[in-house]
């Protein structure tokens, strides 16, 4: 098997995690082989810990560098989030392909993920894949399965509940800021609008949201200025065949003993899913209370849990097995995904604004930018 050479742009905690799982995934044919990164002490970091694996890399200090060295078949972008448009714009334009995995999400607004999906569309010769691994964790993947085998019936509502631990520090917080992250309903919150699309299968038509600042950050400053990330809230989103979702978001919750509780209810049963205790719950209104079941979800396909519980290895795996299929398999989470993700994301922070409902055309409808970013 040849080997599948990968390169990593943006290796600070996420990038980093990349590198961890893609060794895990040597056995399969894939090798690290160069990162990029204008940031020093996280460039010195990926080196000792691909050392520590006998691997070598060759260190960018830009993300063009790595793309016009040749050496790599495969990116990974993990790079700050408003750094995303400029470098998958350049990937898609360069003369090399290179199939992308991207870390979610896939660009800080609306406008910018509609001109990657443009661009991407006149590439014949590379995947994209948006890392919107929530849906590889196998309690997650479970409810999955027992959506789509349609043991709950039509699926009407969606509830999602993540009450978590504030932001951590990212390389000279950017991350504090929503000008760079999208807001945090775009950043944190595009996993779970995946989710609730998923399991509605149906498209959002329009969005309500409440949130605000109250707890964390606010004693921070950086150069100056106050951090503007909300820490909690709530959003509604109505779909177009009439089911609903709603998330609600705390980031001051770390007393809590799942991290995510996923709730997906049809006409014909209920079923819940719970991280990190991976428990599954499922009932049907005709067993009713006495008839629920309990379920441990687990994957033994997984060689490494990593920060996101197997998740992020079972993303690799499925995308290399899309690159190295040979009847051209498409990724299992496409730009279009990423984009409506995006989306309901934008319409929620707007929602907040603004103060009332936010239809997704009136988001979608925002002009392309044409900018280089």
């Amino acid at each position: 098997m040849a080997a599948v050479k990968y390169g990593i742009i943006g290796v600070g905690m996420m990038g980093r995690e990349h590198l961890v799982n893609l060794y895990h995934l040597r056995s399969e044919g894939v090798a690290v082989v160069a990162v990029a990164d204008p940031h020093v002490h996280s460039q010195k970091l990926a080196v000792e810990l691909a050392q520590s694996f006998n691997w070598t890399l060759e260190v960018f200090s830009g993300h063009r560098m790595l793309l016009d060295s040749g050496l790599c078949d495969v990116l990974v972008v993990s790079s700050p989030n408003m750094t995303h448009y400029e470098i998958l714009m350049d990937i898609i334009n360069h003369r090399k392909p290179h199939h992308v995995l991207v870390e979610k999400p896939l660009c800080t607004t609306v406008s910018h993920c509609k001109e990657v999906v443009n661009a991407a569309r006149k590439r014949q010769d590379m995947l994209v894949q948006v890392g919107l691994e929530y849906r590889y964790m196998p309690p997650v993947a479970k409810l999955i399965e027992i959506v789509k085998g349609g043991n709950l019936g039509r699926i009407k509502m969606v509830a999602i509940r993540e009450h978590r631990f504030p932001f951590l520090v990212k390389v000279n917080n950017w991350n504090r800021f929503n000008a760079n992250t999208g807001g945090t309903l775009v950043e944190k919150c595009c996993h779970f609008f995946d989710l609730m699309r998923l399991f509605a299968g149906a498209n959002p038509v329009r969005v309500m949201a409440s949130g605000a600042i109250d707890v964390n950050h606010k004693d921070e400053r950086y150069d100056g200025k106050v951090p503007d990330i909300i820490d909690n809230a709530y959003v509604i989103v109505e779909f177009d065949n009439g089911s609903r979702g709603m998330l609600d978001l705390c980031m001051f919750a770390e007393g809590s003993k799942n991290e995510q509780e996923i709730c997906v209810v049809g006409d014909n049963g209920k079923g819940e899913a719970f991280v990190p205790e991976s428990i599954l719950h499922f009932g049907t209104r005709v067993a009713g209370r006495d008839g629920v079941q309990t379920l441990k979800a687990e994957d033994n396909r997984i060689k490494y849990d990593g920060l996101h519980h197997g998740s992020s290895y079972l993303e690799h795996l499925n995308f290399l097995s899309a690159i190295q299929a040979k009847g051209g398999q498409l990724p299992a989470v496409g730009l279009q995904d990423g984009l409506v993700s995006v989306a309901i994301g934008v319409a929620a922070q707007l929602s907040i604004e603004k103060g009332r409902f936010v239809t997704i055309d009136e988001v979608m409808d925002e002009p392309c930018s044409n900018a280089s970013a």
